[in-house]
């Protein structure tokens, strides 16, 4: 197990390797500290965008520079700590250069900046700013505690009542004197990536273009204030020392549409907010339930085109259909977030539409509560059937913005609600729609899950479902569902609307099988390395498999799951595994097990030789590899990942969803500067495809 720890750590470290190496993605790397601020001017008061702005430090290789983006905002990240100067350069002003300015590790350092148009002879102001909070700690993965919620609990600005703090205005200014922020620090696991809420011009993206002193500065990004934790990459493991892979299922696919929605306003994902599992599931493989079996189970292979020496194992376990008459009655709660920030159309204008998309779905079996909470809770609607669907609609169309954000009482006003009306042995969900961050409420976050999971217990489950860029807690969203026992999506479009809440909708309410968990046993004489993409977050010991008291994920009817794995083969055998699940009935009870021998003859002599849908997958993971920096897809450019999407052949290329995925590489392609950070002491050329190298 040694040499498996090492290879974690190596992962660890690699991901959060030395600034000059990782100057791409903004406060991932916990082991250096990020400056940013706004630049107005001085007589109006206004942002100024396209200001050059230059960090130099006897610290930094060279300098770096970034120009505001329309709100007048920049962004430095990833820079190692020491004294830097900032210079501040735009024709029509007077330049301005700031010295002494102390970037300590692990912290975010803002410096604002006023600067006078080029014929005004007043002095240069430099705003100040107020005291530092402490917000976290650089531990690896997410604990959602009562501490972590009082720290997310930040207003957004647009919600009328609703408190106006966020963390630049609770920072103090540095000891050396000068204005400033110092925002107290952690890696972007607890600090948002940008601001969660200000009143002020908004934070760049996450991912800004550097250029050098002597380049063109690069065209701005509209900023996206949202909120992510980031669980790192998957090291290769030596079977000698481990042979078991565990895991809880996964079929969330919010991760895909908040990607796509980056992509479509010009900026690339934050590296954080991609979870490969989510690309990979959000596609239909077209599986074929066989069987009365609660699970089909297909498995194909194929050599890597990335991995030297490696084979791509794609895992697909389907769950059984469910056809629409077979359908459990259900009475949904729809918990709506209708604070100021929720009045736009893209929010609670979409919100609606997907609401009214959903009723021409439901009939006499159905019933449907409305709850809303602005500043406080209000019920707008008692469990009324799906057959007076005029009287839902007009419920419906009467949602209106209100006040801050209190999503705690919403909440516990939905769980009252469904626990009063409940529907014996039918669905009884509440589904939680909002754009994330809570502002008001959610102050005693143990209580919280502790209440949620004991009516999930119960039979009452949390789906939640996102909407809206900005201001975004994906954070909270996911983990509001893993402990309600639902799902999780992101809705940016109607169609996306469509496909939950129509084209899905059994599959989406009715669940089949519950605390599902895969696990793959490598059988040590076939296989020497392995390693999964993704399902970082759902990780398992080998222990907790078999441990019926350890939760896991949910499938509802007719939904899949899909595994990526590379192994390393060595010399011929009948098999090269065994994959295993374990489930339990919807109702609870003992978990079940099935067993399924992995024969080497699933294994395809090339790519091209694997059906069109296993390429597919592949094609959804490497992407998804791709825009979160990950180590072993180095050696695989955009021209080539588009090269593979291609060979994914027809009919399935020409498919919607399938299209689009092409297309989406494509904006990544032309949106993607960043600079390999690990070309400078581990080269693409002799890279090793069994382990991370060690640092320098």
């Amino acid at each position: 197990m040694h040499s498996v720890a090492r290879s974690v750590l190596c992962v660890f470290l690699l991901l959060f390797a030395l600034p000059a190496l990782a100057q791409s993605d903004a406060g991932t790397n916990p082991n250096t500290s990020t400056l940013i601020g706004t630049v107005l001017n001085t007589h109006q008061r206004r942002p100024i965008a396209n200001v050059i702005v230059t960090a130099s430090s006897p610290n930094l290789q060279g300098e770096l520079t970034t120009s505001t983006d329309a709100q007048g905002s920049y962004r430095i990240p990833q820079l190692p700590p020491g004294d830097y100067t900032l210079t501040f350069e735009k024709e029509g002003f007077k330049p301005y250069r700031r010295s002494a300015i102390q970037l300590r590790l692990n912290r975010t350092t803002r410096v604002d900046v006023e600067l006078l148009a080029a014929a005004s002879e007043e002095p240069v102001h430099v705003i100040g700013t107020p005291p530092t909070i402490d917000v976290g700690s650089t531990t690896m993965g997410v604990n959602i505690d009562q501490e972590f919620i009082k720290r997310i609990a930040v207003a957004r600005p647009g919600g009328k009542g609703g408190a106006t703090r966020s963390y630049e205005s609770l920072a103090e200014r540095p000891t050396s004197g000068h204005p400033g922020v110092a925002i107290n620090g952690p890696p972007s696991s607890i600090l948002p990536s940008q601001s969660l809420s200000r009143p002020a011009p908004p934070m760049p993206p996450s991912a800004p273009r550097f250029a050098r002193r002597d380049a063109e500065p690069p065209a701005s990004v509209s900023p996206f204030h949202m909120y992510f934790q980031g669980y790192g990459v998957n090291p290769t493991i030596n079977t000698e020392e481990e042979r078991f892979s565990t895991f809880s299922v996964d079929t969330d696919s919010a991760s895909y549409t908040l990607t796509r929605a980056y992509l479509e306003r010009g900026g690339l994902p934050n590296e954080q907010a991609v979870r490969v599992e989510e690309f990979v599931n959000t596609f239909d493989y077209g599986y074929a339930h066989q069987g009365s079996a609660p699970f089909s189970v297909q498995v194909e292979g194929f050599p890597s085109p990335v991995r030297k020496g490696y084979h791509v194992v794609h895992v697909g376990v389907k769950a059984r259909e469910v056809s629409r008459p077979q359908r459990k009655p259900s009475h949904l709660v729809f918990v709506i977030d209708v604070s100021g920030s929720m009045n736009l159309e893209n929010r609670l204008g979409l919100v609606k539409r997907a609401l009214h998309l959903l009723v021409n779905e439901l009939d006499e079996r159905d019933q449907v509560s409305i709850v809303v909470y602005g500043s406080t809770a209000r019920l707008v609607m008692e469990p009324t059937s799906a057959v007076h669907a005029h009287i839902i609609r007009a419920a419906i169309d009467s949602l209106h913005t209100e006040g801050s954000t209190n999503a705690q009482a919403g909440l516990e006003m939905g769980y009252s609600l469904a626990a009063s009306h409940l529907v014996e042995g039918g669905i009884n969900r509440v589904i939680l729609c909002s754009d994330g961050v809570a502002n008001t409420g959610l102050t005693d976050a143990n209580s919280i899950w502790e209440r949620i999971r004991a009516r999930a217990a119960k039979g009452i489950t949390l789906s939640t479902v996102g909407f809206g860029m900005g201001n975004y807690n994906d954070v909270l969203m996911e983990r509001l569902s893993q402990v309600g026992e639902g799902n999780y999506a992101y809705v940016d479009r109607i169609e996306e609307a469509h496909r939950i809440f129509v084209r899905n909708l059994t599959g989406t309410l009715q669940v089949v099988a519950k605390d599902v968990k895969l696990q793959m046993e490598f059988n040590p004489k076939a296989v020497s390395h392995y390693r999964l993409l993704g399902y970082e977050n759902r990780m398992l010991t080998k222990e907790q498999f078999a441990d019926d008291r350890v939760d896991a994920g949910e499938i509802g009817a007719g939904h899949a799951v899909t595994a990526l794995y590379e192994v390393k083969l060595t010399e011929p055998s009948a098999s090269f595994g065994t994959l295993r699940i374990r489930y339990k009935a919807p109702e609870g009870g003992d978990s079940k097990l099935i067993e399924k021998p992995l024969p080497s003859s699933v294994l395809r002599p090339a790519y091209g030789r694997a059906t069109p849908p296993t390429r597919l997958s592949y094609v959804a993971a490497a992407f998804a590899e791709k825009l979160r920096g990950s180590y072993w897809v180095r050696p695989l450019t955009y021209d080539a990942l588009f090269s593979l999407w291609e060979e994914v052949g027809q009919p399935l290329k020409a498919r919607e969803d399938v299209a689009e995925l092409g297309a989406l590489i494509q904006k990544a392609r032309a949106l993607d500067h960043r600079e390999d950070r690990f070309e400078a002491f581990a080269p693409v050329s002799t890279m090793d495809f069994d382990r991370v190298p060690t640092l320098p």
